[in-house]
């Protein structure tokens, strides 16, 4: 339950006071960046309202990369909450995702790497999504990644 509790504090701590196009590529780019620095084979999304503004798959992931990134966005999309917490949640519960929302695996993955993207004073308007390491490593590069642009724009 504890991992639950820190999971939320993190989606109640990475509220963006806005999000545009411009302020998307950066992030994007800035995840990229340093996913090829480290060797990382990952490949990124990042939509707002339905529009990808960024994408972007480097060496040594595969055309299934962008459905798991779809599928994982979809979770965020339905419920508001990161993949990685709905699928602790559920953990939590003892009970399975799918059979409890009565949603298709071929629609909806409770692994984690997507994240919410929410606006202050608005909610949740879009996702991060990260994939190709494991669920606990794409979550954390894109709340790294979200928390890098909440710094920016509170001129940190």
């Amino acid at each position: 339950m504890e991992e639950l509790k820190v999971l939320l504090a993190e989606e109640d701590e990475l509220v963006l006071t806005s999000l545009t196009n411009t302020e998307a590529i950066g992030m994007g780019h800035e995840l990229i960046g340093r996913a090829m620095k480290e060797n990382l084979s990952i490949a990124v999304e990042i939509k707002r309202n339905g529009q990808r503004l960024y994408y972007a798959a480097l060496d040594g992931t595969a055309p299934d990369q962008e459905e798991w990134i779809r599928r994982k966005s979809n979770v965020v999309l339905r419920h508001g909450y990161s993949s990685l917490y709905m699928r602790r949640y559920n953990e939590s519960k003892h009970r399975s995702y799918h059979s409890m929302y009565a949603v298709s695996p071929s629609d909806y993955a409770d692994a984690g790497g997507s994240f919410p993207i929410r606006i202050e004073g608005v909610g949740v308007v879009g996702t991060i999504t990260v994939s190709g390491l494991s669920q606990e490593a794409d979550h954390r590069l894109a709340t790294e990644a979200l928390r890098l642009l909440k710094r920016q724009q509170l001129g940190q």
